[in-house]
């Protein structure tokens, strides 16, 4: 009888769970925001020494719980090679985070282009888009408004989805929090089209 009522209870209780995938080239900041997410909305946790971050091969795993949701997300490599296998990721995912380092002028141009790619799947079709002009503790990093307009070019790509580009810092964990809370809302708006899995998949 515990067992039966313990079930329900659960059953009842247990929060919707959705996947964020957080995209963007090597060294674009996408552990050290995770961290940071982590760090900002999970009591007594302790984020890692960004000092001792490398760039991630594969994937980092990591959740917080949010305006009453879980969020898992799905932290995956940047390096070129590895950039083709976002693609298995497209079709569970409820949002995308895509990171871009916008104290590296250089590489802006790879950058959108990994972008383009990444939002022409089909799998991603409505997906909600976040896009993250990090690094913003550096003096000589492109703001948000120097940002907007590159990856504004792609608007036929974009379609109407939920899209804003925002400024952060991973390091000091400024606009993380903000970041975080547009996206719910737009997950939750996108529900619909994009539900969390049902309590008997989880």
């Amino acid at each position: 009888m515990f067992t039966l009522f313990y079930g329900l209870y659960k059953y009842i209780f247990k929060k919707d769970e959705f996947f964020i995938i957080i995209l963007g080239l090597d060294n674009a900041g996408k552990t050290t925001y995770l961290e940071a997410a982590k760090t900002k909305f999970t009591r007594g946790y302790r984020g890692l020494n960004p000092a001792k971050i490398t760039t991630t091969v594969g994937q980092n795993v990591g959740g917080i719980t949010y305006s009453g949701i879980k969020l898992s997300f799905w932290d995956l490599g940047g390096q070129e090679e590895l950039q083709p296998l976002w693609e298995k990721y497209y079709a569970e995912c409820h949002a995308v985070i895509y990171m871009v380092d916008s104290a590296d002028r250089e590489r802006m141009d790879e950058s959108k282009e990994a972008f383009d790619k990444m939002i022409s799947s089909d799998n991603l079709h409505g997906v909600p888009l976040l896009v993250l002009a990090n690094k913003q503790d550096l003096e000589d990093c492109m703001g948000v408004r120097e940002v907007k307009p590159i990856f504004n070019q792609s608007a036929d790509l974009i379609g109407r989805r939920d899209c804003m580009v925002m400024p952060v810092s991973a390091l000091t964990s400024a606009g993380v929090d903000e970041g975080i809370d547009w996206l719910v809302e737009c997950i939750k708006r996108n529900s619909d089209v994009r539900p969390p899995p049902s309590h008997d998949e989880t």
